[in-house]
């Protein structure tokens, strides 16, 4: 008879954190705090540009408005995927003490 090897179970599989999984965290984290303020500023740029253009004075403030917005909506989405794969980390390894027959 052939023998198979049996699956391995993912749980057991579950290593401590490394030292490059921290700097990859820190990496993100990193990346919130500097999106929010360049968005707003790329927004403020662009808006200085139509206001050159348009020969306006109201549109560099939408673009500052509106560059915020949305580096708010692109960190509360990162930090919302972040949460999830923090919790979906921290049950993976649930498993490992419960009894097996």
């Amino acid at each position: 008879m052939a023998f198979n090897r049996p699956i391995p179970d993912a749980s057991k599989g579950s290593k401590a954190p490394s030292a490059l999984a921290g700097l990859v965290e820190a990496e993100k984290m990193m990346q919130i705090a500097i999106l929010l303020p360049s968005a707003a500023f790329v927004g403020w740029l662009l808006g200085l540009w139509a206001d050159k253009l348009l020969h306006q004075t109201w549109i560099s403030l939408a673009g500052i408005i509106f560059g915020g917005v949305s580096g708010l909506v692109y960190v509360v989405r990162l930090v919302i995927a972040a949460g999830a794969r923090t919790a979906a980390g921290v049950h993976a390894g649930k498993g490992d003490f419960e009894d097996k027959p």
